[in-house]
Order: structure tokens, then C-alpha cells, then sequence
């Protein structure tokens, strides 16, 4: 798509694989800038917004969150990319991933144990759904995995 080819938002949601929704809401909180429209008033995309549009998306699957995709384009903006700072919002993240990683092992753990636990299932006994009651918090479930 040439800079000066405009696209409708339906042709833009198709090259990004993003829902339509999604784009208006990226347009609203600021991430997307506005469009241009057309005489009709319908959005018209160019070059940049797909570009932008990508960016989000591939920092969306990554895990980011929109107020750290917002401090990436930010960054992505400036002229003098001050790499150090994208490599310290990214670091940030990465501990982020690491925390949830080790809080879903410690949930593993605790369900494959109380699973385990289980019997054949016919008493009216249950472990899973007394662990359910009795573990409340995130750091008792942990405690339990270990």
C-alpha cells in the first residue's frame, strides 16, 4: 500500500487481522491517530496507520499493556530512539512474564496435586472443591504448591 492510497477501516482490520472495534478504541485512547475521512465521512487509513496498527498488535501478543504500548510508540516516535529506555520497558516486562509464569507453575502444582487427591470421584467427598473453599488467596495457593 503506497502513502497515498487510503484504505477503508473493514480493508485495514483485514491487513492487521485486528477487529474494527479494536481499531475505533485504539483511535480513541490516542494510540491510533485520527484518519482522514472521506467525503462521506467514512475513515481512511494510509500507510502509517497500518504500520502503527501492527506495532500494537505485535506488542499486544507479546503481553504488553496498552500503557506500556503507549510508552513504546512514544519512544518509536522520537527521532533519536533512546534505545535504552525501549530496553527498559521491555526488561520491566519481561519480570512481569517470569511473575505470572512462576504464579501458573505454583497453580499447576497445586491443581495436579489436588487432582491427584481426588478418588474415583463417586464419594460425596471432594478435595478440589474443598481446596476451592479453603485456599482464598493467591499467596495461600502458592504456599500450598510448594
Amino acid at each position: 500500500m503506497e502513502e497515498t492510497q487510503r484504505i477503508a477501516i473493514g480493508a485495514l482490520a483485514t491487513h492487521t487481522g485486528a477487529n474494527i472495534e479494536t481499531i475505533r478504541y485504539y483511535e480513541r485512547v490516542g494510540l491510533l491517530p485520527a484518519p482522514a475521512r472521506s467525503s462521506g465521512g467514512y475513515r481512511l487509513y494510509g500507510t502509517n496507520h497500518l504500520k502503527r496498527l501492527n506495532f500494537i498488535r505485535r506488542a499486544r501478543v507479546l503481553g504488553f499493556s496498552l500503557a506500556e504500548v503507549r510508552k513504546l510508540l512514544t519512544l518509536a516516535d522520537q527521532r533519536r530512539r533512546p534505545c535504552a529506555e525501549v530496553r527498559a520497558v521491555a526488561a520491566a516486562h519481561l519480570e512481569d512474564v517470569k511473575g505470572k509464569i512462576a504464579d501458573l507453575k505454583a497453580m499447576e502444582r497445586v491443581l495436579a496435586d489436588t487432582i491427584a487427591r481426588c478418588e474415583a470421584g463417586s464419594g460425596s467427598h471432594c478435595p478440589m472443591i474443598d481446596a476451592l473453599y479453603t485456599a482464598s488467596s493467591p499467596s495461600r495457593w502458592r504456599r500450598l504448591a510448594r
